[in-house]
Order: structure tokens, then C-alpha cells, then sequence
């Protein structure tokens, strides 16, 4: 779906974006004005631009809190958050040292803490022991009774970060009456940028001390808790699944039976045998000239250099390999939701691997290009998505 850029990566976040709107999480007509003036792949143009957008809006959420505005500022600082998040996007030549990376997440996070401070519903800053430390989350509840219910707990993807989650599903599960437990786990947001964790391929290791925590809280049904992975979180929540059974149900927004397949498939063979072989300095030079007119390949790789704590792209290739099902996916008891986006760029072909190599009872949903639901997590088309997922968890439930 090309949607105001011809640049396949560029018309894809911008379409990630906006389809927050439904949720308070972006205005259409700012999506527009702020696209219009970023010619075609200019990351630079990119980050100016967004960042621009996003301090306007901010601006406007800090006037309208001063003069005691509440929903203005609430509405204002939740757009602000989108706009800032999408900023940052493209900013990965030194994420850790990128004076600009660092600003942006931090207001990312700080005028999403401000939105939720002005909910409707109750929210709660957590920390979540997880080994010698702790993950940031937000446990987003119905109401403030201690109403034990159905709950959603949110691991996300590859770039995601923990405010993006009120837009992904949060919102959505709270006007059906679900909480939502989020989290940013090692590789993701404040996990990765402030504490230096990097994704590991053993997800159970860190889902099954959230799943702990979740069960501590006499607001969460621990009978009735789904299990839902954003994107590359697809794959992370499945894996911990074969291991972690306590969750009634699982949401796979983006199944993933193979990370390292999905994600190696435009790279030749040979090219991927010297990789293995450790000729990296042949690698390098000859990705060097690739990446130079592909987007969406020149990101990922070097978003994946950062987020998996490697040292060069051919050691982030290397470290992913042992992101797969293999003699794993058979151990999943726990029922499944797949969604299967049909125009996923992503990701084609890996939902209905997994869907076939499950065992446990699933359901495989197609999100049809034709409803605007085909792009990669059903970006254009969450509505729908929810619409799914929701009725799924109350007859799963």
C-alpha cells in the first residue's frame, strides 16, 4: 500500500503512524502536512520534519494542561508521543551515542506519561523483576473496583517501545472491558537504550517473570490472561510459549516460525555462506553498496546491529539464527490466534508456517489488502484487526 511515499519504508511507517489515529495517536491532516514536506527517502528531511510536528503538538498539549484543559492536553500529548516515536525512527548510525535518538525517546516517554496521567481509566507505572534488574511497564485497568478480568499482556517487536502499546492494543482492549499489561523486554525501548538489554532467543526466560508479576495482581483473572506479540513479539511470544503455559490464549500479530528465514531471504546464499564462513569484511563491502538504494533493508540491518548487541551487520546476521521454532513450535499447548496480513513485506509466508506446525488448537485469519488490512500487523487497518482479536479472546476466554 503506498500511502504518500513512493519509498517502500517510508510509506510504511508513515501508514504505522497514522492508523493510530483511531486511538487518539495521530491527527490525519498532521500526517499529511508533515509527509509532504519529506521528499522521498531523506532520513534527514525525516527526522527534521517529524520532530517539528511533534514539538508543535507537544506545545499545544503543554497549553492546554496550563489553562487546565484536560482532554485538550491529553489528546495533544498522545499524538505528540506517535510523532516523536516516528521521528526517532530512522536515526540508527550510533543510537547510543545520538544526542538527537536520546531526545526524542526521552520525550516519547515523557509525553506519553503526561497523556496517561489524564486517562479516563487508571494507569500504573511498573517494574517488573526480571534477573538482577527490572522492566519498565504500564498496567493499563478498566477501572479502579479490583475487578479481577481478562488480561492482555503486550510484548512487542523489533523498534517498538512500551507507549507504542496504548496505540497497538491497549486502547482497544480497554473499551471491551480487557486490561493490558506492557512491557519493553531486553532489545526494546527503556530496556535496551537505559539498561543495555539486548534480545535473547530464550523469550520464556523473560516472559515467564512477567507472567510472575501479572499473577501478583489481584486485578488480573489469572484464568483468563492472553498472551499478545506485536510484530517480531509474534515470535518472541510464541517460543516462550512452548515453555511458559500458564496463559489461556495467544494473540501471534505477526507469527513468526522463523525469525532467521524471514529476515535472511533477500540475502543470496553465497553471500550468506560467507557470513557464516566469517568473511565479514567481503560482507560489509558488498552490503555497502546494496544498501545504498533499499530503505527498508539498510534500517532494518542496522537497527538489528543495535537491538541484538552485535558488533558488525554479518555478527547480527549470525546472532539471529537461533531465532526459530524449530523443535519447539509441537510444544505449544495453549490456543492461538495467527493473523496472516496478505500484503506482509515482512514477514510473507511465516504465519501460515507456524499455523501449520502447531499443534495446539489454532486459528489462522487472513487481513485482506482489499479491507486495507494486508500490510505488515495490519497497519491501515487495527480496527479490524481488534475487531478479530477481541472477539476471538471473548469466545477463547
Amino acid at each position: 500500500m503506498k500511502f504518500l511515499f513512493h519509498d517502500e519504508s517510508f510509506a510504511f511507517e508513515t501508514l504505522r503512524t497514522a492508523c493510530f489515529a483511531p486511538y487518539g495517536g495521530a491527527d490525519l491532516g498532521e500526517v499529511v502536512v508533515t509527509a509532504r514536506a519529506i521528499p522521498d527517502g531523506d532520513e534527514d528531511a525525516w527526522y527534521e520534519q517529524w520532530r517539528a510536528t511533534a514539538a508543535r503538538v507537544h506545545a499545544l498539549g503543554d497549553a492546554a494542561l496550563a489553562a487546565g484543559h484536560r482532554v485538550s492536553a491529553r489528546e495533544a500529548l498522545l499524538r505528540a508521543s506517535n510523532y516523536y516515536r516516528t521521528a526517532e525512527f530512522y536515526l540508527r548510525d550510533d543510537p547510543f551515542g545520538d544526542d538527537r535518538a536520546k531526545e526524542l525517546s526521552s520525550l516519547a516517554r515523557g509525553t506519553f506519561a503526561g497523556a496517561a496521567s489524564l486517562l479516563d481509566t487508571p494507569v500504573e507505572p511498573v517494574a517488573i523483576p526480571y534477573e538482577h534488574t527490572t522492566l519498565p511497564g504500564y498496567l493499563f485497568l478498566v477501572d479502579d473496583s479490583g475487578t479481577p478480568r481478562p488480561t492482555v499482556i503486550f510484548t512487542s517487536g523489533f523498534d517498538s517501545i512500551l507507549e507504542e502499546a496504548y496505540f497497538a492494543v491497549a486502547a482497544a482492549a480497554l473499551r471491551r472491558g480487557y486490561n493490558c499489561l506492557a512491557y519493553d523486554g531486553p532489545g526494546q525501548g527503556a530496556a535496551l537504550r537505559d539498561q543495555r538489554l539486548f534480545f535473547r532467543p530464550d523469550w520464556e526466560a523473560v516472559l515467564t517473570p512477567v507472567m510472575d508479576f501479572a499473577l501478583t495482581r489481584p486485578e488480573i483473572d489469572p484464568d483468563r490472561i492472553a498472551l499478545h506479540g506485536y510484530s517480531f513479539g509474534g515470535h518472541l511470544v510464541a517460543r516462550a510459549a512452548a515453555f511458559e503455559h500458564r496463559a489461556a490464549a495467544l494473540v501471534l500479530d505477526g507469527g513468526i516460525y522463523s525469525y532467521y528465514d524471514a529476515t535472511t531471504r533477500l540475502l543470496p546464499a553465497w553471500l550468506l555462506q560467507w557470513t557464516a564462513d566469517g568473511r565479514d569484511e567481503e560482507v560489509e563491502h558488498v552490503l555497502s553498496l546494496a544498501l545504498a538504494g533499499n530503505t527498508s533493508l539498510r534500517w532494518a540491518l542496522r537497527n538489528g546491529v543495535w537491538t541484538f548487541g552485535a558488533d558488525s551487520i554479518p555478527d547480527y546476521v549470525r546472532r539471529s539464527r537461533p531465532y526459530t521454532l524449530d523443535g519447539v513450535a509441537r510444544r505449544i499447548t495453549t490456543p492461538a490466534l495467527v493473523f496472516d496480513p496478505d500484503n506482509d513485506f515482512v514477514f510473507k509466508g511465516e504465519p501460515a508456517r507456524l499455523h501449520r506446525e502447531l499443534r495446539s488448537p489454532s486459528t489462522l485469519v487472513t487481513l485482506s489488502e482489499a479491507e486495507g488490512a494486508g500490510e505488515h500487523c495490519g497497519y491501515g487497518g487495527r480496527s479490524t484487526l481488534h475487531q478479530h482479536m477481541y472477539d476471538w479472546l471473548d469466545r477463547t476466554l
